[in-house]
């Protein structure tokens, strides 16, 4: 039943080796002819192939043109049914130019990513991907992202989860990110192939997301019901579900990677506690400004926002409200991070009402006031339940 993948590999063998190909295709022949290798499965190593065409071109740039020459033979030599060529062309043309701009899409992609791997820039790296202006390729993004951290170490798997709650606040929208997770989910057992606990770090990966307020858990239903039942896929999202739903859950999934001293996301929470908790005892505001610009992580501002509303609401100090006014008005928080910060807030009121019982009426205050002074469009304010 696994005999595909040996077909797989030895083509792929053959398109990285030219001088292989006839060694490679003799003993394919061999295997036919002898029925260690079905006909079914053969066909099913091809097609596996040809669904991996665009990654393969990144590294062997002639796998398009290899693999047209390849599918003839095998049907010359009857591994294959002659409309196996017909269907493979129908799913789409290699030389199609939409084929073209996703295989670009894809190069320029992985370059985007390793740079980010190494240099850990993730405003350079957003820049990158709004000069690529193919925003209908995010899920693709996302799918070669954490594809390319799964296959690196803990480190990079931290960076990727980072990375991803920074796309969804400045770039990537909800249905990018789900969409994406759909990609990665639907070739599952392809990427288990190679990366043997594939599942379990792609289900890290989405109840990360969660606990990150980049998906909420409604999506991961949606996600799960976009896929076939009973797939590999599926269990994946209900591992997820588990992660998420489990005691101290948020704790365990914020240090999954490992965590530890430079883990970044839990350091910033905690400096952003000390630096609002010091600015609402008297501190100075240009102090509190250059210490959020020292954690050089702007697009993680809506967690300053959130924490600074929350902190005026407990300490019945509208104080804080005045650092906020000052880090928009020098454009460090920006008017998306505000959005996001506030939204946060408004979303979590019916357990703020449990502690502060004016919680709402405090809320609405502070969002008028972020409308007048510019830092809230007025659509916010009106779809704010009062």
């Amino acid at each position: 039943f696994f005999h595909h993948e040996v077909v797989k590999r030895s083509l792929i063998l053959a398109m990285e080796v030219p001088a292989s190909e006839p060694h490679i295709l003799k003993l394919l022949k061999e295997a036919s002819e002898e029925c260690l290798i079905s006909s079914s499965q053969m066909a099913k190593g091809f097609a596996r192939l040809s669904e991996s065409l665009d990654d393969l071109s990144l590294d062997i740039p002639s796998a398009k043109s290899s693999f047209q020459l390849l599918v003839p033979k095998a049907i010359s030599e009857g591994w294959l049914e002659p409309s196996f060529l017909k269907s493979t062309m129908a799913d789409g043309d290699y030389v199609d130019e939409e084929d073209e701009k996703v295989r670009r899409y894809k190069k320029e992609a992985v370059a985007i990513i390793h740079e980010y791997f190494l240099s850990d820039d993730i405003p350079e790296l957003i820049r990158s991907l709004e000069d690529l202006a193919a925003p209908e390729y995010n899920p693709i993004f996302l799918k070669k992202l954490l594809t390319l951290a799964m296959d690196r170490k803990n480190r990079e798997k931290e960076m990727a989860s980072v990375l991803l709650s920074a796309l969804h606040t400045e770039i990537f929208s909800t249905d990018d990110i789900v969409n994406g997770f759909i990609m990665l989910l639907e070739c599952a057992e392809d990427t288990a192939l190679d990366i043997l606990d594939a599942s379990n770090e792609l289900a890290l990966f989405l109840a990360r997301a969660v606990i990150d307020d980049t998906l909420v858990p409604l999506n991961l239903e949606e996600i799960k019901s976009k896929l076939p039942p009973n797939c590999s896929g599926s269990e994946t999202v209900r591992m997820a579900r588990t992660l998420v739903s489990a005691r101290h859950a948020g704790e365990r999934l914020l240090r999954c990677w490992g965590g530890g001293t430079g883990w970044a996301v839990e350091d910033a929470k905690d400096k952003i506690t000390k630096l609002l908790e010091e600015y609402e005892s008297g501190g100075d505001v240009g102090e509190a400004c250059q210490c959020i610009r020292d954690l050089g992580m702007p697009f993680f501002n809506h967690e300053v926002v959130k924490k600074a509303l929350v902190m005026a609401m407990e300490k019945k100090n509208e104080r804080i409200l005045d650092l906020l006014q000052e880090c928009f008005g020098e454009g460090l928080i920006t008017i998306n991070q505000m959005t996001k910060g506030f939204s946060r807030v408004r979303d979590t009121l019916d357990d703020l009402a449990l502690d502060i019982p004016n919680a709402r009426e405090k809320f609405q205050s502070y969002a008028e006031r972020a409308r007048e002074n510019g830092w809230l469009l007025p659509a916010f304010v009106s779809a704010t339940p009062a």
